[in-house]
């Protein structure tokens, strides 16, 4: 078993027993969609990096849930998907900040430009984002680092 999933395991006894219903329900929620992946996909046992793909999913999902919810006028059901979303960030790596964003891509576009040779154009923004992606490594919201993408393109 995954050091990660071993931890939420663990996060989820303790919670059981200080009688913490949201952060229980929360863990075990994110338990319930890792092991979907895991019945899903073609191997059984998730690793890390995989945890923190679904992970990252799951907050993706909440967040977009609630902003449905707000534009439909229902900021209770709003509120009560953001509510597991601080317990399943606990297990995210640090995310970058602002300053740290912006270096990273400026990192990335000098990289693509070194590979094409001329400075890229929002065209070849799929291949700088790829960059970007692979030097977070889940450290950057993917909504976050492609609107950095799109302001130093442009």
């Amino acid at each position: 078993m995954s050091e990660l999933k071993q931890t939420i395991r663990a996060d989820l006894k303790t919670a059981m027993k200080a009688k913490e219903k949201q952060r229980t329900s929360a863990i075990r929620a994110l338990l319930a969609a890792i092991q979907a992946e895991e019945t899903n996909g073609s191997r059984h046992e998730l690793e890390d990096a995989d945890i923190l793909k679904v992970i990252a999913r799951e907050i993706k999902k909440r967040r977009e849930s609630a902003e449905v919810y707000e534009d439909n006028g229902r900021p209770e059901l709003a509120e009560a998907e953001l509510a597991d979303v601080p317990f399943f960030e606990a297990y995210q790596p640090r995310q970058l900040d602002e300053s740290e964003l912006q270096a990273l891509v400026k990192e990335s576009i000098a990289e693509v430009e070194a590979e094409n040779g001329e400075a890229p154009t929002m065209k070849q923004m799929g291949v700088v984002m790829k960059v970007a992606n692979a030097k977070a490594d889940g450290q950057a919201d993917g909504k976050r680092l492609s609107a950095e993408v799109k302001s130093q393109l442009s």
